[in-house]
Parts: structure tokens; sequence; C-alpha cells
């Protein structure tokens, strides 16, 4: 069975920039396995699979080698596929997913803003010493939620690291936020995750869950400007709001088509 199959970039206008994400709507669930063993073949930070209809879906998210409970640039690239290809004209999406329902807007003709859950950190302190040997350089402090947050005195420090990826993946949270104000915007990040199969995340929407609050707080603003400043980079448009956080973006398509999949075994139902 063909599988319709669309491949974006997120938090950019432009190709190449960004983070990749496959977007693959379905008309039902097939078993995990196929899921997987799809997002393994995409080889993309992730893949997202959606069910449903007149603008409100189930979204599930896939790396190369797991599943996981929330991404935020794999959302906006499943907002802007529904939006701009599944339901043109729609304005509004919601997602059922494993952190709850997630909403995405179109806003003005190519802005995508979201509705996410606020992750608070808290302060670590002493810091663990695996994380410090593998960061290779000591932050000004250590935060976690899901994942940790080293923090750094500038954006070049944030820049420089060459984190060691094996005792990354050793560590006991899903990944590693790195974080520092921003020379020319309020705060800059970059995203380790190499347990979850992705090493170096170009752009990462979860990890502002966690990095708004912080920074809001820090800089007492509540309009913020953040850069992802991986090797392909990307800018995000962030709010607070409570117990929750408003993270906007851009996407551009950069292919569209359809795979093969032995879809009709072990389908189960929505």
């Amino acid at each position: 069975m063909k599988m319709p199959i669309f491949q974006v970039d997120a938090f950019t206008d432009e190709v190449f920039r960004g983070n990749p994400a496959a977007v693959c709507p379905l008309p039902k669930w097939p078993q995990d396995v196929l899921l997987q063993s799809i997002a393994a073949e995409n080889n993309l930070p992730e893949t997202a699979f959606l069910v449903g209809a007149e603008g409100k879906y189930k979204l599930r998210w896939f790396t190369p080698v797991q599943e996981i409970d929330l991404c935020g640039h794999a959302t906006l690239a499943a907002a802007y596929v529904v939006m701009t290809a599944m339901e043109k004209g729609q304005k509004h999406v919601a997602f059922s997913t494993k952190s709850g329902t997630l909403r995405v807007s179109k806003v003005g003709r190519d802005l995508f803003a979201m509705d996410f859950p606020a992750r608070p950190a808290e302060r670590v302190d002493p810091p663990p010493a695996a994380l410090l040997e593998a960061l290779g350089k000591e932050p000004l402090e250590v935060w976690a939620a899901r994942d940790y947050m080293a923090v750094y005195a500038t954006e070049k420090d944030v820049k420089a690291l060459r984190p060691n990826m094996e005792k990354l993946r050793q560590l006991d949270k899903l990944g590693v936020i790195v974080t520092a104000k921003g020379d020319k915007v309020d705060f800059v990040s970059r995203f380790f995750a190499p347990k979850a199969g992705v090493p170096e995340d170009p752009v990462t929407g979860s990890s502002h869950c966690t990095l708004i609050p912080y920074w809001a707080e820090r800089l007492g603003k509540d309009d913020l400007l953040a850069r992802q400043v991986s090797r392909r980079g990307g800018d995000l448009m962030c709010m607070p709001r409570g117990k929750r956080v408003a993270i906007a973006g851009r996407v551009v398509l950069y292919m569209k088509g359809a795979v093969d999949v032995p879809y009709s075994s072990g389908v189960s139902p929505t």
C-alpha cells in the first residue's frame, strides 16, 4: 500500500535549514513496529504520524530508534501539512498526543503558532559529575525537567561545546539542553539526545518548554526571540503563558511523495 509522505524543514523559511521532519498521514494505525521501521528508514530526527480529519488528529512522533512523548518541530510540520495540503484553508488544528492536546494556529501568511505545556526545571546543585564530564566545560548552572539544562555565560560558550555523545547517552535524562543569553536574540540553545538516536537535534521545540519559563523569568520578558545555534540553525518566537508556552515558527516544504509499505499486515483499529 502506498502511504503519502511529506518532508519539511521546520523553524525556517529556507530549505536545508531548520529541522527536517517527515509527516505521514494515515487512514488508521498500523502496528507500532511498522511506524518505528518507517521512522528508522527515514532516518530523520523525527517522523510524525497522524490519523484524523476536520482539524482534529491523533499525532505520534518517532525518532529513528524510539517513540517520544513530545516533539515541537514535527508538530509544526504536521500542522503545516494539514493546513496547506490536507485541509487547505484550515487555520487551526488540534492534535491529541501523549502530552495532551496540542493546538496549532496559522498566523498571517506563513507563521504557525503552537500551544504547548510548560516544563519548568528545578535547580540541580551540585550538578551531576557525569553530566559535567560529558559536556567538557562546566556551566554556570544546571537545571532539570525531562532533560538536563546547562546554562553558560555566553553564546560563544554554547557554540564551542563538543560534548561526548557516548557519555551523554548514559545519563538518566532523555536529552541535554545547553543555553546562554544571545548576542542578537534573547537566548540561544543547542540540544543533544543521543539516547533517542539524535546526537544533536537541529531545532527543538520541546526543549523550549523548559527554556521559555527560565528565560522569561530571568530576562523579565514575555516576548522572546530564540535561536538554536546548531549547524543548520533555526529561529523560534516564544511566549510564556502560565502553565503553557507559545512557540511559533515558519515551515518550508522540501519534498512530497509516497512510500510503499506492507501496511495491510497487522492494522489495528483507531
